[in-house]
């Protein structure tokens, strides 16, 4: 039990943490300078009023200065962090390699997430780390050697990337963004080919859904842009956690 409560109350400051990251980054700014302030009134924020989730709740959602309105997606992130981390932790069994890499894979996933929501693009400063770790970690784990790793970052990557081609040559503009081939490298990595494949169909069912109410509801066309990216993001969590499962019940569906 006080392993959960440590998993929380870190994943509740880290949460906080990638709420900068997932506001500065797309802008360009330094994730340490300036101090947190108000994007509105630029004051700074004091510690007392920088506390996950109460803050937000004891301020209403703005700024104790100005007034101006804080984004509820800072109260989602604080969260949505500290949950998935717990779910991450009793996956991994406990502290060790395999929770802190599934951790800041998963935190990578929501920056990820967040981001290509509000902008529409993937960062190669998140995505290209990611790469990097997802490799590295092959080293060190059982169930995913670099030969898996390679193999699961060349179906990720390359099947983004022939669509991505094949799109451009019938349509003569991009269909995707680049930043997804990478966000796949970083998955495929990660997961191996399997849960790769697994990812791509939930993202791509799930954006289909989007898609479609978007569409019934709001009167947009098929060339309306969806930030696949977002969609990609939580597909690559369930891999992660529930992918055996989910891989195994296929499966058993077809008996040898």
């Amino acid at each position: 039990m006080e392993a959960l409560i440590l998993v929380v109350v870190f994943g509740l400051a880290w949460g906080s943490f990638l709420n900068v990251v997932i506001y500065r980054v797309p802008l360009r700014m330094s994730l340490l300078h300036p101090p947190s302030t108000c994007p509105s009134c630029k004051t700074r924020i004091k510690p007392y009023e920088n506390i996950p989730v109460l803050s937000f709740m004891f301020l209403r959602g703005k700024c104790r200065h100005c007034g101006a309105r804080i984004g509820v997606t800072y109260l989602i992130v604080e969260i949505l962090t500290p949950a998935l981390l717990t779910v991450v932790y009793i996956h991994s069994g406990g502290f060790g390699l395999p929770f802190y890499a599934s951790a800041l894979f998963t935190s990578g996933l929501i920056v990820l997430a967040f981001i290509d929501a509000r902008h529409q693009i993937l960062p190669d400063v998140i995505t290209y780390p990611g790469i990097v770790l997802g490799f590295a970690y092959s080293f060190f784990r059982d169930d995913l050697k670099i030969g898996g790793a390679l193999i699961g970052a060349a179906v990720g990557g390359g099947f983004l990337l022939l669509i991505y081609g094949l799109y451009w040559l019938i349509r003569k503009n991009e269909g995707l963004g680049l930043g997804d081939v990478t966000m796949m490298l970083t998955i495929g990595s990660f997961l191996g080919w399997q849960k790769t494949i697994l990812t791509l169909i939930l993202a791509s069912f799930a954006g289909a859904i989007v898609g479609v109410i978007l569409m019934k509801a709001k009167g947009k066309d098929m060339k309306y842009a969806l930030p696949f990216g977002s969609f990609l993001a939580p597909a690559a969590y369930v891999a992660l956690v529930w992918g055996d499962q989910i891989i195994a019940a296929y499966l058993a569906r077809f008996p040898r």
